[in-house]
């Protein structure tokens, strides 16, 4: 049935709301896509939910052809198997929690693993059964602190999320390359410009992990590259240390007074302006308090965080570092009820004196020289030496990554860019299974562990992302794949024989096999060709005062480009471009 502008329910807005803030948010809103109901809550309007659909139905077509089956679990799920897997405590405030009448707890699901490997355990039991690749679209819920950009950071959303079982690491890895070859299909049928890189796992668990990461400037997550073909998110960067030093010969540790020197800047100008060596924020030890609570645990334990002080604390890796744990910086009542803690002069000495962890950056190794607090105020030690004056408890990735540095895989060095999360895949392994004791019966009659394997795709967020990579100043520019429409028939006048002329042109069409968007509105031209760029359907045909003499301007959306054709064979011609 041919759709109307003038019966869709459609209202294109002149200008941006007032909450957008990256285009993608901006022009789907405008153009009547979506519409904010609450905070990181929206509605998806005609237009919008025939793109979503039709990205869902790329990514189905494409799971199914490398063996998923798709199911369908509920979003309310109960506390038990959450409890089971420790991720009612893990995910922290992250989950929409409810109780219903009875008092029972429940969750409005953010992930399926639980799920997913009670089914396969309730229905499976023979090592005949397996592998197995079960997958489902479904909305998914996240209490975001800071939901922002419209639906490419909300709370609910829509995501396909399968997962794999298997009896062997073996068949696990080949689990692993048909889901990310998929991936690699679904992205480039939706047309977008995209890079895999290393990633963690998070409170998902498990071994190997890649993220599929759409390049974007106004992407949240940054990760960087190496010329040899390195890439990673910077939560994943693993850091090169350096050769240790000998520490025959090194100069003795001596405290300085340093007077109103709290901060790395403060403290290398007084040092260069009343000492007889250069100093420069790389040779002095950041030491940054912070707590941590592991799961389960009622209480948060200290821990301290040594950097080189030419660097700061990247809280992502931090926290990707000390997952599942969650982390906080101190907070003026922390310092209060520890007292050793003298700000802006912490040192590794008072940390070991009363039992606090302390882990350091890689490059903080034995026979290492620095400038640090001295845990008195208005005092830092010159030449403190790793391994021979202090001894950290191990190394932590948590200073922040910049380009310029070198690249893990030795080959020069990183540079960075950022880019928008469209997919993640995990080597769960047997975490899961191990949790609900999911089993095969092996042909000698044992049992063989399960290893699983965990595959997300963001479905309503790559609505946004391919939005954010395809417009211009005038609207979306939708690749065919996803388009609401095949063409956008616009009848440049209000006359009744321009009408009459579109309706036939746009019948022609559709009994071609093309879908056709058809403004009939009683609309000035200039109106119409503003909704036809801002709507973003690749493909614009106009019927005007060339029509008279058999012709029609044809314009394509992502190019600009506009040629005559006649008016007889319209739907041959447009089919041919449409479907080439």
């Amino acid at each position: 049935m041919l759709t109307r502008m003038s019966s869709l329910f459609l209202r294109t807005l002149r200008e941006d709301p007032a909450d957008a803030e990256v285009p993608s948010h901006k022009l789907l809103v405008r153009a009547g896509y979506v519409r904010r109901v609450a905070p990181g809550v929206y509605s998806w309007l005609p237009l919008g939910l025939k793109v979503l659909r039709r990205v869902e139905a790329v990514v189905r077509e494409e799971m199914d052809a490398m063996g998923g089956q798709e199911i369908l679990f509920p979003a309310l799920l109960p506390r038990e198997p959450y409890e089971v897997s420790n991720r009612w405590t893990e995910y922290g405030p992250a989950v929409f929690r409810l109780k219903d009448r009875k008092g029972g707890d429940y969750l409005l699901g953010p992930t399926h693993e639980e799920l997913f490997t009670l089914a396969v355990k309730g229905e499976y039991s023979s090592y005949k059964d397996f592998p197995v690749v079960l997958y489902q679209v479904q909305t998914k819920y996240r209490d975001e602190e800071r939901p922002r950009a419209g639906i490419l950071r909300g709370r609910e959303f829509v995501m396909k999320d399968s997962y794999s079982f298997d009896l062997t690491d073996e068949g696990l890895s080949e689990s692993y390359r048909r889901h990310r070859d998929a991936y690699i299909r679904i992205f480039d049928r939706l047309a977008l410009d995209y890079v895999i890189v290393a990633a963690t796992s998070g409170a998902m668990g498990g071994s190997a992990s890649e993220e599929f990461l759409a390049e974007c400037e106004t992407g949240e997550d940054t990760f960087v590259r190496g010329p040899g073909g390195y890439a990673a998110n910077v939560e994943a960067v693993t850091t090169p240390a350096p050769p240790p030093v000998p520490l025959d010969g090194l100069p003795a540790a001596q405290v300085h007074h340093t007077p109103d020197t709290p901060t790395i800047e403060t403290l290398v100008d007084f040092l260069n302006a009343h000492g007889t060596r250069t100093f420069t924020a790389a040779d002095t030890l950041k030491n940054v308090m912070v707590k941590i609570k592991p799961p389960g645990a009622t209480e948060w334990e200290l821990l301290g965080v040594g950097v080189p002080g030419d660097r700061e604390v990247d809280m992502k890796r931090l926290e990707a570092s000390c997952e599942p744990a969650q982390v906080a910086l101190l907070e003026e009542s922390d310092f209060a009820r520890n007292p050793f803690l003298t700000k802006g002069y912490i040192g590794p000495g008072s940390l070991a004196a009363n039992g606090v962890r302390f882990l350091v950056d890689p490059r903080i190794v034995t026979g290492t020289a620095w400038v640090t607090g001295a845990d008195k105020v208005d005092h830092h030690v010159v030449d403190l030496v790793c391994g021979r004056d202090f001894t950290p408890d191990g190394t932590i990735e948590a200073a922040e990554v910049r380009a310029g540095d070198p690249s893990p895989d030795g080959q020069g060095v990183l540079e960075a860019a950022r880019g928008i999360e469209i997919g993640h895949i995990f080597q769960l392994g047997r975490k899961y299974a191990d949790a609900f004791g999911l089993d095969a019966l092996g042909p000698d009659s044992k049992p063989i562990r399960i290893t699983m394997g965990s595959y997300g795709v963001g479905v309503s967020r790559l609505v946004a992302v391919i939005a954010e990579q395809s417009h211009d100043e005038s609207g979306l520019i939708w690749p065919r794949s996803v388009s609401p429409y095949d063409v956008h028939v616009v009848v440049a006048g209000k006359s009744a024989e321009l009408l009459a002329g579109g309706e036939e042109v746009a019948a022609e069409l559709e009994a071609a096999g093309l879908s056709v968007l058809l403004d009939d509105r009683k609309a000035s031209p200039g109106v119409k060709f503003a909704d036809a760029e801002l709507v973003g359907i690749p493909t614009i045909l106009v019927v005007g005062r060339g029509l008279a003499e058999g012709k029609l301007e044809l314009k394509d959306r992502a190019t600009g480009e506009r040629i005559e054709i006649p008016r007889d064979g319209v739907a041959a011609h447009v089919s041919g471009i449409v479907r080439a």
